[in-house]
């Protein structure tokens, strides 16, 4: 027997639990993972281009709060991933976990995700702060024009940033939808 093939022995609810943990956990993983590296490859691109001011959104705090949400990112694409394997050992009785196993392992999953997406959103409303600065100074620096005033002009690379920033956010969401979804759904198994 394979490990992928159900056991015919395995309870109608532990079927359909382990086929939800694999659903979820396959769409959380490829989703998270599809935005997590578009994010890592617009941070790769924008920061290195990024002026070392303090009035841009890719230094300083804004920076530190947005990469380590993308970094816990990482660990939630794994997490999702762990689903997976949950899944399969579902399906055979002797390495089945129990539910409380289970539920822990997707109640860590969550907090993973919160706890990114807590990262994330701090770090985006740090990049929006400091953009309105700019927006709000920019309004008297076009009077003169000097590579100070440049400096506090939105730039593109300002909205590539918000833009791998905002990914991380939705991949955090991502993750959060699926794991409440999966307590909920293991809590109705009774």
């Amino acid at each position: 027997m394979s490990n992928l093939e159900i056991n015919s022995n395995t309870p109608q609810t532990v079927k359909k639990i382990a086929a939800q943990l694999r659903r979820v956990g396959w769409a959380g993983f490829w989703l998270q993972l599809i935005l997590a590296v578009v994010s890592s490859l617009i941070f790769l691109f924008a920061l290195p281009f990024a002026s070392t001011g303090a009035t841009n959104p890719g230094t300083g705090g804004s920076l530190l709060f947005a990469v380590g949400g993308l970094l816990v990112l990482y660990g939630s694409t794994y997490w999702s991933f762990r689903y997976v394997i949950i899944s399969r050992k579902l399906r055979n009785p002797d390495l089945r976990p129990k539910k409380a196993e289970t539920i822990k392992i997707v109640r860590w999953g969550l907090l993973s995700s919160v706890l990114g997406m807590g990262s994330s959103v701090l770090g985006a409303e740090s990049i929006a702060g400091t953009l309105l600065g700019k927006s709000l100074s920019s309004v008297t620096s076009f009077a003169v024009f000097s590579p100070d005033a440049l400096s506090k002009i939105i730039q593109p690379l300002d909205i590539f940033i918000v833009l791998a920033n905002t990914h991380t956010i939705t991949a955090h969401f991502i993750g959060i939808v699926g794991s409440l979804w999966l307590l909920n759904q293991l809590n109705k198994q009774g």
